[in-house]
């Protein structure tokens, strides 16, 4: 079965698909939403299983919480207050919350010298 994870740009998209498999499909909002963008994003989504993986500000969360009503079932990641988004995030703690999310099996770890 399909796994989505939602991000907001396409920087975001880039430093998280280096941490998944291919098996994990990552869509980007591209930073804005409208009614179009919301129903593509459904559209590609259906009834799979998706996580939203926004930045902890003021337009991430604007993002999630228009997200969470188009996927109320979706699994919620997090970002630390006081890193640079999804993006400037360490990814020792970004494969720390995909490990919380359930996704430790399409986590693609790096050599423990790059820790």
């Amino acid at each position: 079965m399909p796994i989505f994870l939602v991000v907001e740009g396409k920087n975001d998209r880039s430093r998280i698909r280096r941490l998944l498999t291919s098996d994990i499909t990552i869509l980007c909002t591209f930073g804005t939403l409208n009614t179009a963008k919301l129903e593509s994003l459904h559209k590609q989504v259906k009834d799979h299983e998706v996580y939203l993986f926004m930045d902890n500000d003021s337009s991430g969360k604007k993002i999630r919480g228009a997200l969470r009503d188009v996927f109320p079932d979706a699994g919620q990641i997090y970002t630390r207050r006081g890193y640079a988004g999804v993006e400037g995030t360490p990814d020792e703690y970004l494969i720390a919350q995909l490990e919380k999310a359930g996704l430790e099996e399409f986590i693609i770890y790096p050599p423990p010298d790059e820790f």
